[in-house]
């Protein structure tokens, strides 16, 4: 059995059946994608539009790809005939751009909101009262996409209790959203180093990169 599908079996028995594993290949080769894609995996996160769009043509098209990155609105454009859901949308003229895209392929994308909950300032996102703002806003007036839930990224540190606090933030606001908007159904939280954390605090999908693929190399 290859590293990476003995990875894939340890993360997958450990997660709940209710949790979506995404494998953040990003920076990874085809072959790494190939061999995870034979282990049985289907649903892959990429944060570079056109790194994904270059393995979307290579890949067998039954792979789900999801765009976890921060998103330019100018590069829609390239992803939108194919991609799965979109993580990190964090304006209403993203999703005007996403609708706009969509439209072109007759197609409906499916969108999170991403919700700043990390103290990093380098962190990308909404406040609460932005994505309720945005979900009362005229949304309805864009038939290709869906916002189908919200997405966080925690702080990056060790200390437990800060991770425990946001993932809990998170998952207060998600379960009130929910009450008034329930095609919400996924909460995207937690990676390699937090994920058990996240999970206990009601997140749905998980993006997982290094745990199952190795640390990366950036400069390849």
């Amino acid at each position: 059995m290859s590293t990476i599908q003995n990875n894939l079996d340890t993360i997958k028995a450990s997660i709940p059946g209710g949790v979506t594993l995404v494998a953040v290949s990003k920076t990874k080769p085809i072959s790494d994608i190939q061999e995870a894609y034979n282990a049985g995996q289907r649903v892959f996160g990429e944060n570079k539009i056109q790194e994904m769009v270059s393995k979307y043509d290579e890949l067998p098209k039954d792979i789900q790809w999801h765009m976890i990155g921060h998103l330019q609105r100018n590069k829609v454009k390239y992803m939108a005939h194919f991609v799965d859901l979109i993580h990190g949308v964090d304006s209403l003229k993203t999703l005007k751009e996403i609708n706009k895209q969509a439209q072109k392929h007759n197609r409906i994308i499916k969108c999170l909101l991403q919700a700043k909950i990390a103290m990093e300032d380098s962190k990308f996102g909404l406040s609460f009262s932005e994505i309720e703002t945005i979900l009362s806003s005229d949304i309805v007036e864009l038939p290709n996409i869906k916002i189908v839930g919200c997405m966080g990224m925690a702080t990056f540190t060790s200390d437990t209790s800060q991770l425990q606090k946001e993932f809990s933030s998170l998952q207060r606001f998600f379960d009130t959203l929910k009450e008034k908007n329930p095609q919400m159904t996924i909460l995207s939280m937690g990676m390699s180093g937090d994920y058990p954390l996240a999970i206990e605090n009601g997140s749905t999908m998980i993006r997982v990169g290094s745990s199952i693929f190795g640390a990366r190399n950036y400069n390849p």
